[in-house]
């Protein structure tokens, strides 16, 4: 690692602490004006934007992305409302600082409430998406906390844009500046110096694929909320609805196949293989969807054993029957990412069965696995989905995005 590197990651280190220090007793008007002032120059400058985007595009395609993975770089005037949009709607959420979450008296006289305060700097590591840097700065900054953004080489232009409207929201609302900060190289190097800056860190966030959050997850000194690959799955049981399931099916694979929400595996219940099952599998084709089929089933190709548990992130899905709900559920067991998974059925039983053994993150029933987004959970955005189970899990939004402590108050109160 070249000496500039790491001195410029201590600078950014050290900025960042400070800056978090301030943003502890920010008031929640100071927040919301930064964040709705950073809307208005995102909008200002969409053009801008779009311009420096396509520098982007140009070097994904010449690295050789795919096109699903094209897809998630790309930014249109659509998309750029889209980022708009998540920064109003972050802004416009409660201030989860200072909130008790709960409070009680003791025998003593000791008074004790428990209230929400920042995790402090958060470092956020993430690939392809640009409108990651909005979100992430957003969220943190509503969470009073202070953020190290890393984007991916691919969106380094249009995410770098997308930094400077934030920072023009903090100057404009009278915050600090290094509040939300952005690692200025595509040089991997950064990236391992900041998995190590106890000093200055306080947690990681890794978003994006499976070699990145590995990376991460192995060398990492400073705490990590995880968010690995989205392998979500799809059981259809026998007493499914067609019309449902058809309409669900379709759009959680085909709608944008390469978030991690998208579905990657069906499993369909043995008594309707001939014919729901049969369907389903029929229209995925039909629609484009390459379909990796398992034995008794008739997709595109016969599905190996590597298929399952795999994200493709692409026009791809793989298909095997299973005898009931025990094996879906025994399958996702076996190769889920405890991301998303979902179930169709009108059977109540079945559903609560379902829902009651497995233990991913985000269980759906009757709904597309696309749903599996922070902002339709209405956190304003997310900043990723946390597949471990500690501190936070699921979307991982402002709130999630907090700690706490215990203020406990006394009258001359001693201990006996």
């Amino acid at each position: 690692m070249s000496d500039l590197i790491k001195e410029t990651m201590q600078q950014i280190g050290v900025a960042a602490k400070s800056a978090a220090a301030e943003l502890a007793f920010a008031t929640a008007e100071q927040k919301t004006n930064a964040l709705n002032a950073a809307a208005d120059t995102v909008w200002a400058k969409r053009a801008d934007i779009i311009a420096a985007n396509d520098l982007d595009m140009t070097f994904g395609r010449d690295k050789g992305l795919s096109d699903a993975m094209l897809d998630r770089l790309m930014l249109d005037e659509t998309r750029i409302q889209g980022i708009v949009d998540s920064l109003r709607a972050v802004a416009g959420q409660k201030d989860p600082i200072g909130d008790v979450t709960s409070e009680w008296d003791m025998p003593s006289g000791l008074n004790i409430r428990r209230v929400r305060t920042p995790l402090g700097v958060i470092g956020v590591i993430y690939e392809s998406r640009p409108n990651v840097t909005a979100d992430a700065g957003a969220l943190c900054l509503k969470a009073g906390n202070a953020v190290i953004l890393r984007g991916g080489s691919e969106s380094f232009h249009s995410s770098g844009l997308i930094h400077e409207c934030l920072v023009d929201g903090l100057i404009k609302a009278g915050l600090p500046a290094d509040a939300i900060q952005r690692v200025p190289t595509r040089d991997r190097a950064a990236v391992s110096e900041m998995l190590t800056m106890t000093d200055s860190i306080d947690v990681i966030v890794p978003r994006g694929g499976k070699g990145l959050v590995g990376l991460v997850q192995r060398e990492a000194r400073v705490p990590v909320f995880a968010h690995l690959e989205g392998i979500c799955h799809i059981y259809i049981d026998a007493s499914a609805d067609p019309k449902k399931t058809l309409e669900v099916v379709l759009n959680a694979k085909t709608r944008r196949t390469g978030i991690c929400g998208s579905a990657e595996c069906l499993l369909i219940h043995r008594d309707i293989a001939d014919g729901l099952g049969k369907d389903v599998v029929d229209m995925l084709i039909n629609s484009g969807v390459e379909v990796r089929a398992g034995a008794g089933l008739n997709g595109s190709v016969v599905a190996e054993e590597g298929d399952f548990g795999r994200e493709y992130l692409d026009m791809i899905i793989s298909a095997k029957i299973v005898d009931d709900a025990d094996g879906a559920i025994q399958h996702i067991r076996k190769y889920g990412s405890n991301h998303t998974d979902c179930i169709m059925a009108e059977d109540t039983g079945v559903v609560e069965r379902f829902f009651q053994r497995l233990d991913s993150a985000i269980l759906m029933h009757n709904a597309s696995t696309q749903f599996a987004d922070g902002g339709e959970f209405g956190m304003g955005a997310e900043i990723g989905i946390a597949t471990g189970k500690m501190h936070a899990r699921g979307p991982v939004g402002a709130e999630q995005l907090t700690s706490f402590k215990y203020l406990v108050k006394g009258d001359g109160t001693t201990r006996a």
